[in-house]
C-alpha cells in the first residue's frame, strides 16, 4: 500500500496544474488555484492522488518555499463530495531573526480584532480572528525564532 502511494507522487510546476492534469475533481482544482494566489505557492510543489480515480477521493497538496530568513511548508487536503469539495490546509511557517512577539505585533497590526492568548509563559501564542476562520500558533523557537502554523478548514456553505 505505502509503495502504491508513493508511486503516485508527482513533482508539479504548479499545484492546481497538477491537480488538472491529474483528473482532480474540477471543483477542488479551482479552490486549489485560489490557494496559489493567496498563499503565493510557487516553490516544490508535490500531489498525492488515488491511482485509479482522483476525482472521487481526497487528495494532498503540498508547497514548500525557501525565504532568506526561513521556510513555509504549506499543506492542503481536497475532499470532493457531490458537486462540493471540502478544504483543509495547514501552512507552517519557520521564522529566524525575529521573536514571536515581533510576529504577533505584525499579524495585529494587519488585523486589530485578533484575540490573543498566551501560553507556558509566553512560549505559545493562540491567534484567532473575530470570524473564527483560521487559528495561528506562534511557538518560540530560540531567542529570537518563531514557528507560525496557521490551520484553516473549510466546508461548502449549506
Amino acid at each position: 500500500m505505502v509503495s502504491a502511494f508513493i508511486n503516485n507522487m508527482v513533482f508539479a510546476n504548479t499545484l492546481s496544474s497538477e491537480a488538472q492534469d491529474r483528473g482532480i475533481n474540477s471543483t477542488c482544482s479551482s479552490y486549489l488555484s485560489q490557494l496559489e494566489e493567496i498563499y503565493d505557492l510557487d516553490g516544490l510543489n508535490l500531489t498525492f492522488a488515488h491511482p485509479n480515480d482522483p476525482s472521487l477521493y481526497p487528495s494532498l497538496h503540498s508547497s514548500s518555499k525557501k525565504y532568506n530568513n526561513g521556510a513555509t511548508i504549506f499543506s492542503a487536503t481536497l475532499s470532493p463530495y457531490d458537486e462540493y469539495c471540502y478544504l483543509s490546509t495547514v501552512s507552517v511557517t519557520i521564522i529566524k531573526n525575529q521573536s514571536c512577539n515581533d510576529v504577533s505585533t505584525l499579524k495585529t497590526g494587519e488585523d486589530p480584532a485578533l484575540e490573543i492568548k498566551v501560553f507556558a509563559d509566553g512560549d505559545y501564542m493562540l491567534m484567532t480572528p473575530e470570524n473564527q476562520s483560521y487559528q495561528l500558533v506562534l511557538v518560540t523557537t530560540g531567542i529570537n525564532s518563531c514557528s507560525m502554523t496557521e490551520t484553516r478548514m473549510i466546508w461548502p456553505e449549506s
